[in-house]
């Protein structure tokens, strides 16, 4: 059944205002299929046990944010959702039993709305075939498939249960990369990496055509390349017009933060600020460029919001590199000789450049100036800034946590120095199974939740390097100011 958009909202201006619509996707088939040799073409670790990362991982996730976002569909039902004889029934898009919730949106459940629409089916079974190289038989037969089975192959790559006819794009689970809501409007983002192409056409198909989104569809940007990219010389990553969603936070309402990462380029920044400020969308962006290594890929593995005034933080990226004077953005970022030091530079519209001398300080300046906070600001340091488990536990994603609610958030059970440092600041410690427990019998209250670390069991999400701020796109928070 399509989705209403009678009731649907698009509206986020912080990482920390109560989190009431995102979408995500669950860990599907395409997953289990990965081979070593092609693990990190398909940009993950390593390889991954698929009934591991959905039963014991990844459905915690969905039954914790059913409990904050959408408690009437979870509330009392969590020993038959439990119940082995259901088999994951809950969790599953194509089931009579899924959870269908119009608060935590399934991708899949989009896709095969969108592709009931005869045209939009054909148009779109075109442009994937074009993308994958498949023959026109091939074609013809994708368009005459059931839409929910059409879903199914678009995303797994899988025709049957023993045939694949295109790669999986195992990187769908991470909905952060491929758009992001900046107050009322989605800017859909350009991957940079080949493999994430498939799923980047379909969530643009999903944003253009869903009804779902239909009264905001005039606020749906997105970034274009350079002029005449195509005569441009040279693979360089600064070259190409690249950004992804894990580089990108609304921070305030008139601030956005964009990193300039291995995965987003000096160009991609560039043209989103040329774009939202010929939108009117926000006033402030700020760039934070980081090295350009695997261990850092996007932004929001080195720092996310915890609260209004706390932020989590890889300390030995906290000092910022001195940047040049000028008044366009691509020339404050020019090769420097220590390419392990952040830039930042802030762009106001209508007003000259700024720079901040580290991470620590612009974190500062968006809590007490932009979001008002009256308390100094804090930070919890990865690994509690200990050698070497900073460095281990931001590769396991330490520093990429997803606020549920200013002061509940998420992250992983394998980062325990990390964890330790939560301890230090105050904050509660609960394991995910616990917690479902005591909402279930009314111990607790999710609305009322406070400072608390939720650690969520992590032995194969982390394989893929991405944590659970990567694997949510927000797209309704309250507002925090």
């Amino acid at each position: 059944m399509i989705l209403s958009n009678s009731d649907f909202k698009l509206d986020v201006t912080s990482e920390i205002g109560n989190l009431r619509t995102l979408l995500i996707h669950s860990p599907d088939n395409g997953l289990g299929k990965v081979v070593p040799s092609k693990a990190q073409d398909w940009l993950f670790e390593d390889i991954v046990h698929l009934e591991t990362m959905r039963k014991n991982e990844y459905d915690y996730y969905v039954k914790l944010l059913m409990y904050f976002l959408d408690p009437d569909k979870i509330k009392g039902k969590l020993k038959q959702i439990d119940a082995e004889e259901n088999r994951r029934s809950f969790f599953k898009p194509d089931d009579a039993a899924f959870h269908a919730s119009t608060k935590v949106i399934e991708i899949q459940t989009l896709l095969a709305d969108i592709l009931h629409d005869d045209d939009t089916r054909k148009k779109l079974v075109a442009s994937v075939c074009a993308i994958e190289s498949c023959n026109y038989r091939l074609q013809l037969t994708l368009i005459e498939t059931d839409p929910v089975e059409l879903a199914k192959i678009f995303i797994s790559g899988s025709l049957t249960e023993d045939e694949m006819i295109f790669a999986p794009i195992p990187n769908l689970i991470f909905s952060r990369d491929i758009g992001i809501a900046v107050n009322k409007h989605m800017l859909l983002n350009k991957p940079a990496k080949k493999a994430r192409a498939r799923e980047t056409l379909l969530v643009r198909y999903i944003f253009f055509t869903h009804p779902l989104f239909e009264a905001y569809r005039e606020n749906i940007l997105e970034i274009p390349e350079t002029i005449q990219h195509f005569l441009r010389p040279g693979e360089d990553n600064d070259q190409k017009t690249t950004l992804e969603g894990g580089d990108v936070m609304m921070v305030s309402p008139q601030h956005l933060i964009i990193g300039c990462s291995e995965r987003t380029s000096v160009s991609g920044a560039n043209e989103a600020i040329k774009l939202l400020f010929s939108h009117d969308v926000v006033k402030k962006v700020t760039i934070v460029k980081i090295p350009h290594k695997r261990d850092y890929m996007h932004i929001d593995t080195v720092f996310t919001q915890v609260k209004r005034n706390m932020w989590v933080l890889l300390r030995s990226l906290a000092t910022a590199e001195s940047v040049m004077d000028s008044n366009e953005p691509g020339s404050w970022f020019a090769d420097k000789k220590n390419k392990d030091k952040p830039e930042i530079v802030q762009f106001t519209k209508g007003k000259k450049p700024k720079t901040f001398n580290s991470i620590e300080d612009l974190l500062a300046d968006v809590s007490e100036n932009d979001l008002q906070s009256k308390e100094k600001t804090q930070f919890i340091y990865s690994g509690n800034d200990t050698f070497p488990f900073d460095a281990r536990e931001q590769w396991t994603d330490s520093c990429n946590l997803l606020a549920l609610k200013e002061g509940v958030v998420l992250g992983y059970d394998r980062n325990d120095k990390t964890v330790e440092a939560f301890k230090q600041r105050g904050f509660d410690i609960i394991k995910v199974s616990e917690l479902l427990q005591k909402f279930e019998n009314g111990e607790l209250d999710p609305q009322t939740m406070k400072d608390t670390l939720i650690l969520m069991p992590s032995s194969e999400l982390s394989r893929a390097r991405g944590g659970f701020h990567c694997m949510s796109m927000p797209l309704l928070r309250d507002k925090v100011l």
